[in-house]
Order: C-alpha cells, then structure tokens, then sequence
C-alpha cells in the first residue's frame, strides 16, 4: 500500500528515469531550426567536425545533443522521417547501454540510427544485430542511407560471404549482421593461424533487435564449431525401427518436464528387440560395454515421442530443419546435439547425417558479454526485466508510445474441448470478415496453424497463393467493393520467404492471416496495407509517368482501404492457444493498435491446450461440469486470466532457471575459453615463439624426472626404466639413463640437466638441418595448432564431465564446485600435455617439400550442436601432426629474419613494474622478487 502511494506521488523507477531525458529532448528540438538551414554538404562536414572534437578530448555525451539533431535532419532529407521525441529518448536509452522498450509500430529501426551513428563517430565500429539475414540486408540498405549520407560506411554480415567479404564489412564504421554470424565469426577467428586471416576487429558497442528473443530466448543454445565424425546411419536406422514395436507401458512420458524414459518392462522388451535385430549381441543393455546402444535408443525415444513434426521442426527438402519453439522460424544449419537429429532423420526416413564433435563453442550469453557496450530494444522485455540486470547487467527502460494506445484487451473464453474453441473461433472469424475487419490469428506451431487452415477450407474459405504474382488481386477487389472475399493467408516456418509481404498486407480490410508467432517479424502491419510493399511488387518494369501515375493511384487506394479498416474497428488479433511465454502473447497483441490504430484482441482456449493440460485442467473441467457448463459454451472471468498467467509466470522461472544454470557452467569453460583465445593472440603477436618451446622443453624434462625421481629418494628407489622409456618417447633420444642412475653421488637434479642438455643439442642439431627461418615458423604452427587440437578435446571432456557430474550431488556434494574443481584439473592437464605435444613433435619434425595444393584449406562447417559423447579423447599428437603436414604444404618456405630479442636485462627491470620487465623465460626467477619461477608466479596461466 505504501509503495503504491510513493508510485502515485513521485512516480515509479521508470517514469522517473524519462523525465532525466527531457532536457536533452528540448535542446536537440531548439537545435532543429538551425539544423534545418544547413546545406546537403555543410550537414555531412559535421561528421568531421564532430571526430575532430572526439579527438581534442570530448567525450560522446557531449556531442548526443548536436548528433541526435544532425541524425534527425539527415532522416528527413533522405527517407522522409523525422523522429518523434519519444524516439529521441529510445535512442539515449540505448546510448547508455541499456534496453528499450518500445511497442510494435514505434519505429525500433529509427531510434537505432542515433545512438549508432553517435557511437560510430568514435570509428571503433558499431554492430546492429538482428534475428535473421533478411531483416539485416533490409536494415542496412533502408537506415544505410542515413549514415551514407553522413559519410559512414555500412557493411553487412550474411550467410555464405567469404572472409574477405566478412572482413570489409566488419571495417565499416557500422556493420549489420545477425547473432549467428557475430558469433561464429568470432569463433572462427580464434581457430585462425594470423591476424590478416581474422575478420572482426573488436566488440566495441552492439545494439541488439528484438533484444528478448536473442539473448534469452536463444540463450539456451550454445553456437558451436564442429566437424564429422564417424558415420553411425545405419545403426540409427535399426533402433528408429524397433521404437513403433514398444508398447503403451513400456516408456514412461513427462510432457511438462519433456522427458521420457524406459520402464523396467520396457528395458526387458528393448533387449529382446535388439537381440533379434543383430544390434546387441553380448550381455545385458545397461552393461558397460553397451552404453553406446543405450544412448542411441534413448534419443530414438526421444525423437518419437517428445518430438512432433511440423511443431518442433519440418522436413524440407530431405533434411530435418528445427523449428524455433518462440517465433516459428525455421533455423536451418543448427543441428539438436548428441545424436538426436540423426535420430529425427531415421524416423523421418531421411539421409542420416555424420555426429559431430565440438571444434569450437560459445553460448549467446558470454558472446554478448564481450562487448564493451550492450544494448537493446524490443517491444516485450518488461516480464524479463530480472533476467536481463542478473545476467547482462542490462536495465530495461519502457519508452511511452507516440501516441496513446486504443487498442481493447478482451478476457479469454476458455472452451472444454479443443473441437468447441475451434468452432468459436471460425465464427469469430466470420463475423469480423463480415464487417471487413483485418483478422491476424495467432497460432503456436505450423501444426496447429495448418489444422486452423484446413478447418477454414472445410467452411469455404480459400488460401491465398504468394507464388502467384497476382495472388492479392482479388483480396484488393473485396476490399474495394466493401464485400468480403473468404480468402486467408498462411504464415509460418513453411512459407518463410514471403513472410515479409504477407505481413505487409495483413492490414487490408477483409484479410485474415494466420501466423505461427510474430516474434521478431520485423514488418509492421500498417492498416489498410503497406505502400512501400505494394509499390515494390506493382510498380516493377514501370518507368517515368507511368511508374509516378501508379504509386500515386496504390497510395490513394491505401489511404482509402485505411479508412475502411478502421470503420471496421483496426486490426483484430485472435489468439487461439496461450504460449508458456507471456512475453510472446503480448507480440502477438502488440501487433495491433500502432501509432494510436485502433484494434481489439481476444484469446480462445480450451482445456486441452498444451499449457492447460499440463497444468491442472482436469481439475478445472470437473469443476466446469460441476457448474453446468454445456458444450459450446466457453466460461469468461478475469481470474481466468489471471490463473493462467500464474501458469506462464511458473514456466517462465523454469526456463530462468535453466539458463541460469547454464550460465554458471558455461562460465567455468568461459573463464578457459579466455586463457586460451588469448594465448592463442599472443603466440600469433609473436615473431618467433622459440623462447616458448625452449621453456616448453624444459618443463617436460622437469616433469619427467619428477615423476620417476622423487626428491631426496636413494636411487634403488628410482624408476630408471620408466624414465628412460619416457625419455624416448617425449624426446625422441636414446640416451644412457640407466647407466647415470649408477654413477656415484648422481641427484635428480644433475639428471635433469643432462637430459635438457641433451635435448637442447639434439634440438640445435635438428634447426640446423632444417634450417633456422624455416623451423622457426614451423615451431609456431605446431605450438598453435597441438593448442586448438588439445582444446578440442577439453571441450568434449568438459561436455562429458557436465553431463555426469550431477550424480556428486547423491553424496551431498554441490555439483557446481565439484565441476569448477574437475574442470580446473582438467584444464592443469591440457596446459602439461600442450608441453609434451609441442616437444615431442618438434623433436621429431622432418620438412618436405611438396607442391601446394590449388586451394588453401577450409575450416570445418559450422553447426548449431552440442560435442558428441561418444568422440574419443586421445589421439591429439597424431591429429595435429596431420595437420601440422597439411599445413606445411601450404606454406611460403622463403627465408624470413627473426625479430631480434626483447628481453629487458635484469638492470632494466623494476619489479614494481611488470610494463618494464619485457619479455621473461617461463622458467627464469621472476621479476618481481618472489623467489619463484616465472611460470609459477606472474607468468602462471591459471
């Protein structure tokens, strides 16, 4: 009660913040006047002016005013737009690096070019994401002619560019691009071998579209590098073929944790089933030794029962593409990981594709965190406004609309039966389109949507075809008449390319458009229909008079048909099923009554609805009966509502949770990530990494004769033999160990010089031979590529280590630190084998010389998948030694100069100050006093 008293008072948090951006709002408007007399060429010099002025010291706060006014100017001259002040005010909201939120129809696109531009002039670069390579290709070209005009330079980031294309665009003081290639891009970077290779030049400010859908929605899902492994088709195959023979009793399915199991008569049933088809032919199924097969029948399981086609994902020209669950989109290229798309494919009946294992990965969460600067703007970010502080460190700003919102939220009518809302739902349908009311439903998947269209054919209905050019003539001609037309259109994952148009016609009066989800369409649905759009497609191969006299007839007719639509009462959303996001009704609400349009929405539900039968709806239809529901009739009361947002609000926390959990995992291989990309850049930075592999040397050694000669042990005690074998195989020498170990008075200590005596001379010889300049690059490929082939298998440790070590938490152990505590161990043994990789190549490095071959390598495909459980660890001496050859192959063998040494003297150094101690030998006392070698104290990578 107090709190909402101090709210009628002062005002909440939000409208507080507003009323901070109202003097910078006035002074931008004061500005306009003198803005406005500015020439085409005096408005693009305050470019310049205002880097000049970056440059003498001011900061980019103080040039928001004259910017906004400038960038608000060259809207004008060149798209025809002036931004509103509450559009001033999204721009400073994303200038601070904080989230706006605005409604659909607000104009997002435009607010993004202030705080872009303003941000660009610092020439450090500014990334725009968006949710897919259209909107990215459209906003580029559309809001590019501001910056163009202003002298910027635009570029964008698409599938299927080649890096040099990838890298001139990343130059540009603005680049465009969707989340995918963003990251990718940087993953792919940090597998390249020189800095001339790399394509991103930093992560300096990105403004993120539809800010909800890529860093929470998406969030779950890791982007991940990976490459082929052995191709399993046929085993997938078989086991796709035994699930049909299960029967009702023999699995157990939790729709609302989605997960399905076997029961101990299923286990008997599969065994027996397996055994007759050939694929288990030794022991029990839960033996060890099975545990392959086990995991390839739990994701057959899965497949078939978790799985629907055509909700969770589509086949489409013999693949099986994913279906995002928020915005209906198909995501082609990512992949479900650990084998359950190559489990979909085998009940779809099409080509199994290879597993994969991880290469490279990075989590949309810790990618965005890169930057120096994030921000955001959506139309729905309110409900997650704790996710986006917690994680990202975001604040979410509502912006107010330009103008007041009329559009009438009605209550839901929840029917019984999926069959009665249907019912209704046609004859809401009939009514409105009788009255020539635009009607946008909203389904939850193409399934649903598709059944909703069939049912419209049944009544006499008719689907309008967008392969035909001419498909909206007779949409137009009802409008025109006044008379409805019967005709709808169908929008979803299956007809992805005419999205944008469809949703551009969706305001005529008499349409009605059926769509999956509006999330992130990015195409306002404009009353009476979109000029722009019907100008594109009507006016092509038109020139001069005739081209003029048509636009002006399409804007006259879409003026009228606007008039027409709102006589009807704008834009009419129905909603038939709630989505177990509140986020996505409210897009789907937003979409009607923009720019103060009218407009009405109303969701029809039943009891069978997915979000009601999971939770509770047999409780709520006995109850239904009990109160004399008959068939047909639907029962309306805000508490309704409000028990299902509870219900939504419970998934929600889930899904938080979730990611949270993810977040806290993923963070521990984040903190990795970020020791190796960065060793990686420096080892790149370096002319000659020959100090590294001296010390690399070293510490082998070192190892060697610590773990076969304890300190202080008397010499019967040493294991000689063992020594000498590793010996051989670490440094590739034959040398006397054993008759050392004999001599009179001999230490561990006396050894180890010896053997790195040895193993330096043998090193000096083999530079020698193979030549210093030569060998000198080779060292830095091996060191780099033994790195990338180690980390590749951490990642699959790790990945494996995740998924087992919630078991720590049965013996009362927080599987968190147990992970931290593994992980770290892990990464301790991936820094000693780098060592011993590194040295045991080199040692044994022979160079040929071979012609290169008329293509350099590529780098594996990318995919959206998790590593696959069943990838080997080991093997990485020889992998990289294939690649190592691979590479010399390739390489320019022409004599190059070493850098010359940059190791300050000891006079030099001030141990205060680790800038002036230059380059230091891992196993030198370090700088700063501490007694300690310098890999062990200021060196130390962990």
């Amino acid at each position: 009660m107090i709190g909402a008293l101090a709210k009628k008072i002062f005002g909440t948090a939000n409208d507080r913040r507003l009323k901070t951006y109202a003097p910078k709002v006035k002074a931008i408007n004061a500005l306009e006047p003198e803005i406005e007399a500015l020439s085409d060429d005096e408005l693009k010099d305050r470019t310049r002016q205002f880097r000049e002025e970056l440059a003498a010291g001011k900061a980019l706060d103080d040039l928001l005013v004259p910017a906004f006014a400038t960038v608000r100017e060259a809207a004008k001259r060149t798209l025809g737009q002036r931004h509103f002040d509450v559009q001033l005010i999204g721009g400073m909201v994303l200038h601070e690096g904080a989230i706006a939120e605005m409604r659909t129809g607000e104009g997002k696109t435009l607010v993004a070019t202030l705080a872009v531009y303003l941000n660009a002039l610092a020439g450090k670069g500014v990334h725009v994401v968006t949710v897919n390579d259209y909107l990215a290709k459209r906003d580029a070209e559309w809001m590019g002619q501001i910056y163009k005009f202003l002298g910027m330079t635009v570029g964008v980031v698409v599938h299927d560019l080649m890096d040099e294309e990838r890298g001139a665009a990343y130059a540009c003081d603005i680049t465009y691009g969707t989340n995918n290639e963003y990251g990718f891009d940087y993953l792919r970077d940090n597998m390249k071998y020189e800095f001339a290779q790399m394509v991103q030049r930093g992560h300096n400010f990105a403004i993120v579209d539809e800010v909800d859908s890529i860093l929470i929605d998406e969030a779950r899902t890791p982007l991940i590098i990976s490459g082929a492994i052995d191709d399993k088709s046929d085993l997938y195959n078989t086991i796709d073929k035994l699930i049909p023979k299960l029967n009702a009793d023999d699995f157990e399915l939790d729709e609302k944790q989605r997960t399905v199991h076997l029961t101990d008569a299923g286990n008997e049933h599969m065994e027996e089933l397996l055994t007759e088809a050939g694929a288990l032919t030794e022991g029990a199924l839960y033996e060890a030794h099975n545990v392959t097969l086990v995991h390839h029948v739990n994701q057959a399981l899965r497949a078939h029962k978790l799985f629907q086609k055509d909700k969770d994902y589509i086949v489409r020209k013999g693949e099986v593409v994913i279906i995002d669950e928020f915005t209906g989109r198909m995501m082609p290229g990512r992949r479900y990981s650990e084998g359950l798309h190559q489990a979909l494919e085998a009940k779809e009946r099409v080509q199994v594709q290879p597993e994969n294992v991880t290469l490279a990965s990075i989590t949309f969460q810790n990618y965005f965190r890169l930057y120096d600067k994030l921000a955001g703007m959506t139309g729905t970010a309110a409900t997650e406004a704790n996710e986006f502080a917690e994680i990202y460190k975001l604040d979410v700003v509502e912006i107010p609309t330009n103008r007041e919102v009329c559009r009438l939220d009605q209550d839901d009518e929840v029917y019984r039966s999926s069959k009665e809302k249907l019912g209704a739902i046609g004859a809401e349908i009939q009514d409105a389109n009788g009255r020539m009311q635009p009607l946008l439903v909203g389904t939850t998947s193409i399934e649903k949507s598709e059944q909703l269209a069939e049912f419209l054919l049944s009544q006499g209905y008719k689907m309008i075809d967008f392969a035909d050019a001419k498909g909206l003539t007779k949409l137009y001609e009802a409008a025109r008449s006044g008379k409805p037309s019967k005709l709808f259109a169908v929008l979803n994952a299956r007809f992805h390319e005419q999205e944008a148009y469809i949703v551009a016609e969706a305001g005529v009066p008499g349409a009605i458009t059926i769509a999956t989800n509006m999330a992130g369409r990015g195409t306002d649905i404009q009353l009476g229909g979109n000029v722009e759009m019907r100008v594109t497609q009507e006016c092509a191969g038109l020139e001069g008079d005739a081209r003029a006299k048509k636009e002006a007839e399409i804007r006259e007719e879409v003026a009228d048909f606007k008039e027409k639509a709102i006589a009807a009462g704008g834009l009419y959303i129905i909603g038939t099923e709630r989505h177990e996001s509140r986020r996505i009704d409210n897009q789907l609400r937003g979409r009607s009554g923009r720019q103060g349009d009218p407009g009405r929405s109303k969701f029809f539900l039943s009891l069978q609805d997915d979000l009601m039968r999971i939770f509770g709806s047999e409780r709520m239809d006995s109850m239904l009966v009990k109160l004399g529901l008959q068939e047909g009739e639907a029962i309306v009361h805000p508490w309704i509502n409000k028990a299902i947002e509870k219900a939504q609000h419970k998934v929600e926390a889930r899904n938080f949770d979730i990611r949270k959990n993810i977040l806290k995992f993923d963070n521990v291989m984040n903190d990795q990530r970020k020791v190796i990309f960065e060793r990686r850049r420096e080892i790149m930075n370096e002319e000659s990494v020959e100090e590294q592999v001296a010390d690399m040397r070293a510490d082998v050694v070192d190892a060697m004769v610590s773990q076969h000669i304890a300190h202080d042990a008397y010499a019967e005690a040493w294991d000689v033999k063992g020594l000498a074998e590793e010996v051989t195989a670490k440094l590739n020498l034959d040398l006397p160990v054993a008759d050392w170990a004999k001599e009179e008075g001999i230490a561990d200590e006396e050894i180890k010089e010896r053997l790195l005596e040895a193993a330096d001379g043998a090193y000096g010889e083999r530079v020698e031979k193979n030549t210093e300049p030569l060998m000198r690059m080779i060292e830095k490929q091996v060191v780099l590529q033994s790195l990338d082939t180690l980390w590749r298998e951490h990642l699959v440790a790790l990945d494996h280590l995740r998924q087992v070590i919630g078991w720590r938490g049965m013996a009362q152990r927080d599987p968190l630190n147990e992970y931290k505590s593994e992980a770290l161990e892990l990464f301790k043994s991936l820094m000693t084998r780098w060592d011993e990789t590194v040295t045991a190549q080199l040692m044994r490095v022979e160079v040929s010389f071979e012609a290169p071959p008329s293509a350099p390598p590529e780098l594996p495909p990318m995919e959206m998948s998790h590593p696959n459980p069943e990838a080997l660890i080991g093997g990485g001496q020889q992998t990289a030694l294939n690649e190592l050859n691979a590479r010399l192959a390739t390489a320019d063998f022409s004599a190059r100069g070493l850098a010359d040494g940059e190791a300050a003297t000891a006079q030099q150094r001030d141990p205060a100050n680790p800038g002036s101690w230059g380059k230091v030998g891992r196993n030198e006392p370090c700088p700063c006093g501490s007694g300690k070698k310098y890999k062990h104290c200021h060196g130390a990578l962990v």
